[in-house]
């Protein structure tokens, strides 16, 4: 059976899809009711939320609480998790 272009973009869309909910089921990007914080400094090693300078991805963070990796975290609980709501200033 020959597929179409058509057909061949839509099953690669939709496993592109399933292992994105991989990610979400597994927890690496946490979905808040309320609102929530950019919080610097307390991601743990491949759990950070997204790009920084260094990288332009979620996951990809190479050290436990390296200043300008973040996290979202729920409003109001960064301080107390020692974080910082801040990234820290470039030396550019």
């Amino acid at each position: 059976m020959k597929l179409t272009s058509e057909a061949r973009t839509l099953i690669v869309s939709a496993v592109a899809n399933l292992f994105a909910s991989g990610a979400i089921a597994q927890g690496n990007m946490p979905v808040f009711a309320g609102p929530s914080d950019h919080c610097y400094g307390i991601a743990k090693a491949g759990n950070n939320s997204c790009a920084t300078a260094k990288h332009g991805c979620g996951g990809l963070a190479k050290k436990d609480n390296e200043p300008d990796e973040w996290i979202e975290v729920a409003k109001g609980s960064c301080i107390k998790q020692g974080g910082k709501l801040e990234p820290p200033k470039s030396d550019q």
